[in-house]
């Protein structure tokens, strides 16, 4: 069965014609409207947060919002969606689980959607078997690996958590479901792109060999106020002319906390003023990296009568030429 389709756009609130900075604020705003940590009904606000999520993650990237406005045509196409045919008369089967087997997770943060189309790192979900019926299919075999994405906050990057998975699969045999329920424990300092083994999770072996394992890969949950480069965080700061010229005292958020940051006279757009200590925990190390403070210098969209005049005359007065050789 097909997985129900996701309107990224319409999550989003954004036209199908969006530029990346719009989808970047539309995500932002709803981040923070949605955030658990700061939404009164926090279970429903999770789920909102996570489909946000979701769609940031398609929309944000240009590939994988390139394939879904592909798909996006023919998603509820009776042959849309299905796997294209085998050459040579060959069988499809699904190269994460066994021929026709169908795999749903729960608890990773992601739609069925988002993994039928988006998951497992971007590989195909599909290869073909050169084996026809017969004895070779009756040997002993070990089971397949399977994989899924698991999507990870940064306080679970930071404190490690344990977080209950649901897997309802198809058996071979016998064609019923099958549901089991687990746990995966998410270590501190996972990072983006790294796979957590859960063994013997994967499929089924046949004559009497072992399963296979369940790889979770990590996609780590964007965050409304940071963007994850490594171990370290980086924050955008919006600073006034004035605050630039003159510096300024201003408080930013970390992830335990707001601090106070002094902003050194001079500053220019785009200068990082590092905060140590204050990134993600770095793998294999007690260390934690640093936060990235990253200015840029905003000017008003309208200004007073006042403001202008006073704008005017230091245009007159000032000595400085940004254009000078």
């Amino acid at each position: 069965m097909a997985a129900a389709f996701k309107d990224y756009y319409a999550i989003l609130g954004v036209s199908r014609e969006a530029t990346e900075e719009e989808i970047k604020k539309a995500f932002r705003k709803l981040a923070r409207q949605y955030h658990p940590d700061v939404a009164k009904n926090k279970k429903q606000a999770e789920e909102k947060f996570k489909e946000i999520n979701e769609a940031n993650e398609v929309l944000s990237d240009p590939q994988k919002r390139k394939r879904y406005d592909e798909l996006g045509a023919h998603w509820n196409d009776p042959v849309g969606a299905a796997p294209p045919p085998g050459p040579q008369g060959r069988t499809w089967r699904s190269a994460t689980g066994p021929e026709g087997a169908e795999f749903h997770f729960g608890g990773t943060g992601f739609s069925d959607f988002f993994e039928q189309f988006f998951g497992r790192g971007g590989r195909s979900a599909y290869s073909f078997d050169e084996e026809g019926p017969g004895e070779e299919r009756q040997r002993q075999r070990s089971g397949r690996d399977i994989e899924g994405d698991i999507l990870v906050t940064l306080d679970e990057v930071v404190n490690g958590s344990e977080r209950t998975i649901s897997l309802q699969r198809t058996d071979p045999r016998t064609g019923e479901p099958i549901n089991q329920t687990f746990k995966v424990r998410i270590p501190p300092g996972a990072e983006q792109g790294r796979r957590i083994r859960v063994p013997g999770k994967g499929e089924e072996g046949v004559g009497g060999g072992a399963p296979g394992d369940l790889f979770l890969r990590v996609r780590i949950e964007a965050h409304p106020d940071f963007q994850v480069r490594g171990s370290d965080l980086v924050y955008d700061l919006e600073l006034a002319p004035w605050e630039a010229v003159l510096g300024a005292s201003v408080t930013v958020p970390t992830l335990s906390g707001r601090i106070k940051l002094q902003v050194p006279p001079g500053t220019t757009h785009g200068r990082q003023l590092r905060v140590r200590g204050q990134g993600l925990p770095v793998r294999g190390s007690t260390e934690r990296g640093n936060l990235y403070v990253v200015v840029t210098i905003q000017v008003p969209d309208e200004v007073s009568a006042e403001e202008r005049t006073l704008w005017e005359k230091l245009g007159q007065i000032s000595r400085f030429n940004p254009r000078a050789v």
